[in-house]
């Protein structure tokens, strides 16, 4: 499909979606699985294209693992294929070789890896030659680094002679990731020390015990039905697997959209959506959930809610760059995203007048996001998506869900 037009739905919106399952605890699941020999027993595995990239390469021989434009693929792949000793040539699209790993890299390299650079230094295409044990176990990095790199480091920790000791510099971010990866290696069997006071993470040398482990829902992939229970003139939705004491930094979406309009109630099965009243103006700082941020851009837009956000600066490294990709497509809503203060604090303005015209088209840049965040804005206005299928990167299923509260169709 080259675009989609959503329609408004007609009819007041009253559904029960079964999300699909979270890449992030996915992702990090099949890595700690590896490192016990695949010895575990894993339930509810994520669809999304950005996990089967990394169940395949796991149990792929061959000297290439090409994760597409998986981008935390790339990172634990790295970590993993270093540690673990073996002889790969890490690649991806265009796109993911534009991306930044040489934080990653200088750690591995410190820690032992035979890592080198086919292109440009810093960045994918890379050759991992191999791992011979430096002596060191400590290290130190900046907190406001993609937490993909620390958290493929603390993936692989364990497996080190002397284990860990990371100690991260300045102000943290996305720590509700790093946060869900250290719970995560608890289940396995991990102990592990965060001083969370003076920013130092310490694992010991251990092997993860092979257990059974569910995988939750996808808190990101719920934040699109927050947006569209928001957005819509009349909705309920239950959105099935999820927890209220989620590991997740997604999670997150349960606060800020009471702030837009959405009350949350969980359940035995997950988490009813229902709409409340709305404030006027909404700030928050999406340091430890940025990949939130589209959506509720994109929903405080059209409701008119004044929105300030900072903790944003990681989306201009992302599969596009979130803020220009944000900025462009908002104004086509008669919106706008402006950066006050650079790399630091952006505010969304109103949306002005009633509607847009039904031709209107939003460009996905490749990001899936991008098409998943604008969609819901259908609910009070008719809207073209352009390249429609890129959700299969994360919620493959999402266009057949969005089917059961409104139309689509080809354009």
């Amino acid at each position: 499909m080259n675009s989609i037009l959503v329609h408004s739905p007609q009819q007041p919106i009253r559904a029960e979606i079964r999300l699909a399952a979270s890449k992030s605890e996915c992702n990090r699941a099949l890595i700690i699985n590896a490192l016990t020999g695949f010895a575990c027993e894993l339930s509810n595995i994520s669809e999304a294209r950005d996990s089967q990239t990394m169940l395949r390469l796991l149990n792929d021989d061959g000297p290439v693992a090409d994760v597409i434009d998986a981008g935390t693929t790339m990172r634990f792949l790295t970590a993993y294929f270093a540690v673990t000793n073996q002889q790969k040539r890490m690649t991806g699209t265009p796109r993911m070789c534009e991306r930044p790993i040489g934080i990653l890299v200088d750690a591995l390299r410190t820690l032992g890896a035979d890592i080198t650079y086919e292109k440009v230094p810093g960045y994918p295409p890379l050759q991992i030659n191999g791992f011979t044990y430096s002596g060191v176990n400590e290290l130190t990095m900046r907190g406001d680094v993609s937490s993909q790199y620390i958290s493929a480091l603390l993936l692989i920790a364990p497996q080190l002679p002397d284990g860990l000791k990371i100690t991260l510099e300045g102000e943290v971010g996305s720590r509700p990731y790093i946060e869900m990866t250290l719970n995560q290696m608890a289940h396995f069997g991990i102990e592990y020390h965060a001083d969370w006071t003076h920013n130092i993470l310490h694992i010991p040398p251990f092997k993860y015990h092979p257990k059974p482990y569910a995988i939750e829902s996808d808190w990101s992939g719920a934040s699109y039905w927050y947006s569209i229970v928001a957005l819509a003139k009349s909705a309920e939705v239950e959105l099935l697997g999820l927890k209220e004491n989620s590991l997740q930094g997604d999670s997150a979406i349960v606060q800020i959209m009471e702030l837009l309009g959405v009350k949350s109630v969980f359940t035995e099965k997950g988490v009813k959506l229902s709409k409340i009243p709305h404030a006027a103006a909404v700030a928050w700082d999406f340091s430890a959930c940025p990949d939130l941020a589209q959506t509720v851009a994109v929903c405080a837009a059209v409701k008119k809610i004044k929105l300030t956000l900072t903790g944003i600066e990681s989306l201009k490294i992302k599969e596009t760059d979130r803020v220009l990709a944000l900025q462009q497509e908002l104004h086509k809503l008669g919106a706008e995203l402006i950066e006050v203060e650079t790399n630091h604090l952006y505010e969304v303005s109103p949306v002005a007048g009633e509607a847009w015209p039904a031709t209107t088209s939003i460009h996905t840049y490749d990001d899936h996001r991008m098409a998943m965040a604008f969609a819901p804005a259908a609910m009070v206005s008719p809207l073209i998506i352009e390249e429609p299928g890129v959700v299969v990167k994360s919620y493959p299923g999402y266009w057949d869900d969005l089917a059961k509260v409104t139309q689509w169709e080809e354009v």
